[in-house]
């Protein structure tokens, strides 16, 4: 190719340096881009950098993609109340899909014809990266060596040290993917179908013993405040994580359907989403009519399941994302939770937009708006049809 600008997804660990050093090597200008999703501090994005150079980068960048990642996605996963197999809050495949279109939109502003990833072909994130690319810009060449060469990490390591790198890749007893919206845990346990994560395996280890008090402020369905103290809704997302980790909440393990047609499994660690999602659907019983609390829920799965197999620029996603943010018109008011470790507990709500208005009555105790005879005919109404069809097909 006469032009050899490539843009490689650039996260410091084995995979993409190899890739790194590899490409470099075979005379493409490569410019290493890491999106930050809420997974490096700065001094790890530093060390990301002087690594790059090292591995043989033309350019290094690092895009700080926080906001974009909750106005793109986040939000709407908190609107849907959204858990993947009602356990999942779809930590990393959210990140992703914001990782991949903030990678082919700096690959175009720079005039890249190539594109690479440190994806294997035996996971889902090959297929999330490789449509977001390939939708966005379906003339760039997309690069996946370790998928295509189908390489083993000694393979890799072999590679990079006959090139003077002797950086160690002792591989961690467990693999960390973190971000704003959780973390991932997986290792040996989470291979197979009887094992649990030992404590010792996530990131954040409990050293509160006692309860604490929060209240949860929402404005139109977002996490507006927290204790009385209004912020932006990422920042309370850090905030709440910070605070809820130290209990050992959010823990659990995911079980379900890879988009390549096969069984995962996968631990995680996700406090404040679990909390947000629980507090936010308990205020939004008290706010939604029954039939939006319905179709939310359908639509709400139906959402995540398509932009956890890397189907967000599918037209589908837009229309749901105007529905879900249109019911979120009354979804106001403060929950109150109680923090314990390895566990959080939901006290109630109090909103101007609370449906269980006592003007209206009180639910078994007293009615307001109606009589006696109202309600006989209104139950005598509804058991009509099935009155009709029993006496149609009693002999059957």
């Amino acid at each position: 190719m006469a032009n050899k600008k490539l843009v490689l997804a650039y996260s410091g660990g084995l995979d993409t340096s190899y890739c790194l050093m590899k490409l470099s090597k075979e005379g493409y200008e490569v410019h290493a881009v890491n999106i930050n999703t809420g997974g490096f501090d700065k001094q790890q994005i530093v060390d990301m950098q002087t690594k790059a150079f090292q591995m043989g980068a033309h350019a290094y960048k690092s895009i700080d993609a926080l906001l974009s990642f909750y106005e793109k996605v986040v939000q709407y996963l908190i609107y849907g109340n959204i858990l993947k197999n009602n356990t999942y809050p779809l930590s990393v495949s959210a990140e992703r899909i914001v990782q991949a279109i903030e990678i082919i939109k700096y690959a175009k502003s720079i005039g890249a014809n190539a594109i690479a990833h440190g994806s294997t072909g035996a996971g889902n994130d090959q297929v999330r990266f490789d449509l977001i690319f390939q939708v966005m810009d379906p003339e760039i060449q997309i690069i996946s060596p370790i998928r295509d060469l189908q390489l083993t990490r000694e393979d890799e390591i072999k590679y990079l040290k006959e090139n003077g790198v002797n950086l160690s890749w002792e591989k961690a007893q467990y693999s960390i993917n973190q971000g704003l919206w959780g973390t991932s845990v997986g290792g040996k346990e989470t291979l197979t179908s009887n094992k649990n994560l030992p404590e010792s395996a996530y990131p954040s280890q409990v050293n509160k013993k006692t309860t604490e008090e929060v209240v949860l402020e929402f404005q139109k369905g977002e996490l507006v405040g927290i204790n009385g103290k209004i912020d932006s809704p990422v920042n309370n997302i850090l905030k709440l994580q910070q605070q809820a980790k130290n209990f050992g909440i959010g823990r659990d393990t995911h079980v379900g359907d890879t988009i390549i047609g096969i069984k995962g499994r996968v631990g995680f660690e996700a406090a404040a989403p679990l909390i947000i999602i629980k507090a936010h659907h308990l205020l939004e019983k008290h706010t939604l009519s029954k039939w939006q609390q319905f179709q939310k829920e359908q639509l709400g799965n139906f959402y995540g399941m398509l932009l956890h197999e890397g189907q967000y620029l599918d037209p589908v996603m837009r229309d749901l994302e105007a529905f879900l943010a249109n019911s979120q018109n009354t979804v106001n008011g403060m929950v109150f939770v109680t923090l314990q470790p390895y566990r959080f507990e939901l006290k109630g709500i109090d909103s101007p937009n609370d449906l269980m208005n006592a003007s209206f009555g009180s639910y078994g105790e007293k009615n307001i708006g109606w009589t006696a005879d109202d309600a006989k005919g209104f139950i005598k109404i509804m058991s009509n049809q099935n009155k009709i069809y029993q006496h149609i097909n009693k002999e059957k």
